[in-house]
């Protein structure tokens, strides 16, 4: 077809094939649907981290004049929560089960109820463990409390386990994250990923680190064995809670949850349509696939006449029957498209046809008119 035809058939396609290989159109879907999912489950952890971080700081502020979690360890936080989080989710590799599901449409939303069952569900826990070792951690540990510390007081453990707690359920929690579409088994897929599993436990071992060794420039204080065991076990229910979550149906919860659904644009409406004037419409599944068909058909004599004008230009340079054998074959195709333009114009007359008789079916009043109608059809 020479380059003229090459650009116009590129410009007609979805996908365009580079190495001539039909199974790359799978594969293309797998990381196409794989990228969605991965910025989902980086919406849906970092939007819980943010919520039970809000609220503790202003729960802080207005309780106990005092933030629980010190701006340093904050900076930590964003840290996990930011750069290794993204790195982990986003660099999961896809699956087979990416194509057993349905595809999301143009107006789904980027966070299903789902993603915000899971989000609202996971901030509540979080938020009530960490109220709980606000409030009454001290009592619980046995340790002084640091709700009435000083300005400048040295840190104490009485915080340092809420920090270390957060930071043990927000990594967990990260766990859970890896699937939005309500599955139980968070651990499927995990070993696949070797560049997650050494994100996590690097992010672990510098947490000790912090906790250990941070002291006063990280807010800090070493925490003993048994303290260390609790915090961990506060991480790990968040993998117990998230099977809880998971029972409840995300059908029954209220529509309006989902956020970053969309609609079609009028442009794009107006041309599946073939309407102008960008009215509400009722949409006839018919008129769309004759304008779709005619579409095609446009681009397909695009095709033909590149394709003409370069055996046009092939010609020049051949003579006798090689130039002969190329005009017939040029002459038949041209032929071939005269007559499926004149066969798609000629249905689409007749379905117009029809359809206005419908619609004289469906105005009709009387019994008489409608026979009329009937009669005339």
């Amino acid at each position: 077809m020479g380059i003229a035809g090459t650009d116009v058939a590129k410009e007609a396609s979805d996908i365009i094939l580079t190495d001539d290989n039909f199974t790359s159109i799978v594969k293309a879907v797998m990381w196409g649907r794989n990228i969605y999912d991965s910025i989902a489950k980086f919406l849906q952890f970092q939007l819980t981290v943010n919520v039970v971080a809000i609220v503790i700081a202003l729960v802080g502020a207005l309780a106990i004049q005092d933030t629980p979690i010190k701006a340093v360890q904050m900076l930590w936080v964003n840290l996990i929560m930011d750069t290794l989080a993204s790195l982990a989710l986003a660099t999961e590799p896809p699956t087979e089960d990416l194509l057993k599901r349905k595809p999301y449409g143009r107006t789904s939303p980027l966070i299903s109820r789902t993603m915000m069952k899971n989000i609202i569900g996971h901030a509540i826990y979080q938020l009530t463990v960490l109220f709980t070792l606000i409030f009454a951690g001290h009592k619980l540990f046995g340790i002084e409390s640091d709700l009435k510390a000083q300005l400048r007081a040295p840190p104490g453990q009485h915080f340092t386990i809420v920090f270390n707690t957060f930071v043990m359920m927000t990594l967990f929690n990260e766990v859970n994250a890896r699937k939005i579409h309500g599955e139980r088994n968070v651990f499927k897929g995990l070993t696949t990923n070797p560049i997650y599993c050494a994100i996590w436990i690097s992010t672990f071992l510098v947490q000790i680190l912090i906790i250990e060794f941070g002291g006063h420039a990280l807010y800090t204080e070493p925490l003993t064995v048994e303290q260390w065991l609790w915090c961990i076990v506060f991480g790990v229910g968040s993998l117990l809670w998230a099977q809880v979550v998971a029972t409840i149906p995300a059908k029954g919860l209220p529509k309006g949850l989902a956020i970053g659904g969309g609609e079609v644009e009028p442009e794009t409406a107006n041309i599946l349509t073939g309407d102008d004037d960008g009215e509400p419409h009722e949409k006839r599944s018919g008129q769309i696939l004759w304008i779709r068909g005619l579409t095609r058909l446009q681009t397909q004599i695009r095709v033909i006449r590149a394709f003409q004008s370069g055996v046009d230009r092939r010609e020049q340079s051949l003579s006798g029957p090689s130039a002969a054998r190329l005009r017939e074959i040029s002459r038949q195709l041209k032929l071939q498209v005269e007559r499926e333009a004149v066969r798609s114009r000629s249905s689409s007359k007749t379905s117009h046809t029809a359809e206005a008789h419908s619609r004289g079916l469906r105005n009709s009043k009387t019994p008489e008119e409608h026979n009329e109608a009937v009669s005339s059809v």
